[in-house]
């Protein structure tokens, strides 16, 4: 008895090592680490920074302190905003210097909480505030409709069924007992009875549409006066360029896109006009907006711009009234240049960590520097002296 259980447990230990064994060779490679995209903050210094002119700071500084005044109480940027409301505007540039530490901004590629790449580069773009010729009625030439938000326009908050999506929101309308998606622009300009929401009518088409990508604009009116128009809402489709559209038409080569080019092209080829536009299903409707004419229009703050120191940027990464430097540079058409500027607006093509809408002004000269922009952009984030970057983002403060 004694030699055959030795036996029988000797046979056991030796499958148990054997099935170890087995075990040990055929386990699973381990599944390769996640890769993680996230913003990534590295510290910097004014001095190491390119030179700026006392204009391009003192043009921040004006509009940082415009920001102050939209920013709650217990903003982060509140003991900040109190010192540039004391500080004399001669004193700009040191202001930010005393105040503020700034931090490059890039996309970072992190595996296993590791950071393995970074992306510093991102896009710039340029907008303006146009100027329109129209009136108020229906009146050759002005026969083209800027409207206002239409009656049969719904927005549903979703954050008040679902606290998680807070900021989105459905646009759409009734279909019987249905809410369905809103009129696309195809729609739009097909529909016979939205000349009721019309709150002014231009001459150009065109420039209609263009003023619906700027957001906001005047209309020069018959009687020597003019109207501020603003952006009221949105038919709940995402912006998309027409230029891909005019390209793969053979209407323009890539290298030729641009504002003026595209205005070129419409008035040579008035019948194709509709149709080019109908590419872009996303529909701005406006409303009258009063304001000095010496002031910028009101940006998503709720404070005017200020030309070459406002820029739009993307509200899930940048809280509005953030100072940043933007440094820009392309090569056809040439233009580089790195200045101060504050995130006092957002646009609906405008997404991502390094992507800006910089505002260059009003009028036509404002529109062609803003129309032959679309840089490589790099930047950096200017934070309160004993802060990091991540105290300051959406959501904090507030």
């Amino acid at each position: 008895m004694n030699r055959r259980f030795s036996l029988r447990a000797a046979a056991l230990s030796l499958s148990a090592l054997l099935l170890a064994a087995c075990s040990t060779t055929q386990q699973p490679p381990e599944p390769p680490q996640e890769t993680v995209t996230a913003p990534h903050f590295e510290p910097d210094s004014f001095a190491a920074m390119p030179a700026v002119s006392q204009e391009d700071w003192l043009a921040a500084f004006n509009a940082f302190r415009t920001s102050c005044s939209a920013l709650r109480a217990n903003s982060p940027f509140h003991n900040v905003c109190t010192i540039a409301l004391q500080t004399p505007k001669e004193l700009a540039q040191a202001f930010f210097e005393a105040n503020f530490a700034p931090w490059r901004v890039s996309l970072g590629r992190f595996e296993a909480g590791e950071l393995i790449s970074r992306d510093e580069t991102g896009l710039a773009t340029g907008y303006y505030e146009p100027l329109l010729r129209g009136s108020r009625t229906k009146t050759p030439p002005y026969v083209y409709p800027i409207y206002g938000v239409p009656d049969d326009l719904l927005v549903i908050d979703l954050a008040e069924l679902y606290p998680s999506l807070k900021g989105l929101r459905l646009r759409g309308k009734l279909e019987g007992r249905r809410v369905v998606p809103y009129d696309d622009r195809a729609a739009i300009q097909k529909r016979t009875d939205m000349d009721r929401w019309a709150i002014a009518w231009v001459d150009d088409p065109v420039d209609a549409f263009f003023l619906q990508i700027q957001g906001s604009g005047r209309i020069s009116l018959p009687d020597g006066s003019f109207m501020r128009v603003g952006f009221a809402d949105q038919n709940g489709y995402k912006y998309r360029a027409i230029g891909n559209w005019l390209v793969k038409n053979s209407e323009l080569k890539a290298h030729e896109l641009s504002m003026q080019n595209i205005r070129a092209w419409a008035k040579k080829n008035p019948a194709k006009v509709r149709d080019a536009l109908a590419q872009n299903p996303s529909f701005v409707f406006f409303e009258e907006r009063t304001g000095h004419p010496e002031l910028g229009p009101l940006g998503a703050q709720g404070v005017p711009l200020t030309p070459l120191a406002s820029v739009a940027v993307d509200p899930k990464h940048w809280l509005l009234g953030t100072p940043l430097m933007l440094e820009v540079h392309q090569t056809r058409p040439a233009l580089d240049f790195v200045r101060p500027v504050v995130a006092q607006d957002t646009g609906a093509a405008i997404k991502g960590l390094i992507r800006v809408d910089y505002f260059w002004g009003f009028g036509d000269e404002a529109g062609r520097e803003a129309g032959r922009q679309r840089s490589d952009a790099s930047l950096w984030v200017l934070v309160p002296s004993g802060l990091k970057p991540e105290d300051i983002r959406p959501g904090r403060g507030r």
